[in-house]
């Protein structure tokens, strides 16, 4: 029996690189398959997993995995797998910091997506920061609605970065602040995280797309989650672009705990129970009608509480 990390996924497969450096194929045993039955995906990218070695002489190497068993994870991100589907799909599994790539224009990202995104993140104990990309291409309009992204976010404690993949600008820092972490890209497709990482690590010779003039959205290039290890011990998994970010197995009256800005509020509201939608003396509301909840986050806050698991959208 072996150990090792997953690093690929391509749905059927599983590549885990074991401790000693090497990397086998693996598929999951049958068992294992029905431990999650709402998961399409019992094991992810980043989790830790024993395997039992198989001959097989259809394979480059002659032997490949059968992955028995996976180590407790510390954390993952969770995403519905479709819009149709009640099932979810785990993106990664033990990941110290997430990043989340945003583009004002280019395609558009919106708050909504942004802040489901971050919702989930803090949910399943996970730090993360944005990455706002192409600023090489902003308009003075463009810029304008950086600065309303950045007043935002960067004021209810997320860091945020100002880059431009394009053209090698600002990268510096942020690969700084993700030596010797297992860090997580993830964005709607076409914002340039595969840009991103190339600049990070050149080695990496990530495929990058390009943004469809009709729509302003990006092609998919990345259709599996892979992690890569750059020459710094530091780990880094792609995903695949995603279109929309719903949040699964959540409460509603637990969502407010994690916009980090109601939080602090909570204990202020009138009724223990209370919504923050319609009662009175709840502190909430009252943050969001004198501008010191942002509108957006608020507006968000609402969307998440009024969905039934229906169909999830970037807006």
């Amino acid at each position: 029996m072996g150990k090792g990390l997953v690093i690929r996924s391509t749905g059927s497969w599983y590549s885990v690189k074991t401790d000693a450096g090497v990397v086998i194929d693996c598929r999951i045993k049958g068992k294992l398959r029905m431990k999650e039955v709402r998961t399409t995906n019992p094991v992810a990218v980043g989790d830790r997993v024993e395997f039992d070695l198989q001959y097989d002489d259809t394979t480059k190497d002659g032997v490949t995995g059968i992955i028995s068993s996976v180590e407790a994870r510390k954390n993952y991100i969770i995403r519905k797998a479709s819009n149709l589907s009640r099932e979810s799909q785990i993106i990664a599994a033990n990941i110290d910091h997430a990043y989340i790539v945003v583009t004002v224009n280019y395609p558009v990202t919106l708050p909504g997506f942004i802040d489901r995104y971050l919702v989930s993140a803090m949910a399943y104990r996970i730090p993360a920061s944005l990455v706002f990309n192409k600023l090489d291409l902003y308009t003075e309009k463009d810029y304008e609605k950086l600065e309303e992204y950045l007043q935002t976010y960067e004021s209810i404690g997320y860091k945020c970065y100002q880059v431009s993949a394009e053209k090698n600008f600002n990268i510096g820092q942020l690969h700084e602040d993700i030596k010797g972490k297992i860090s997580l890209f993830s964005g709607l497709s076409g914002v340039g995280k595969s840009s991103i990482l190339n600049c990070i690590d050149p080695e990496l010779k990530l495929k990058t797309g390009i943004i469809s003039d009709h729509h302003q959205q990006g092609k998919h290039t990345t259709t599996f989650a892979e992690m890569f290890e750059t020459h710094d011990c530091t780990y880094i998994i792609d995903t695949p672009g995603i279109r929309g970010f719903g949040v699964i197995d959540m409460e509603k009256e637990e969502i407010a705990h994690y916009f980090p800005e109601m939080f602090g509020l909570l204990d202020q509201c009138r009724f223990f129970n209370c919504t923050h939608t319609h009662e009175p003396g709840c502190a909430v509301k009252t943050a969001a009608e004198n501008g010191e909840i942002p509108a957006t986050r608020y507006e968000s806050y609402l969307s998440l509480i009024s969905e039934d698991n229906g169909k999830y959208r970037q807006a």
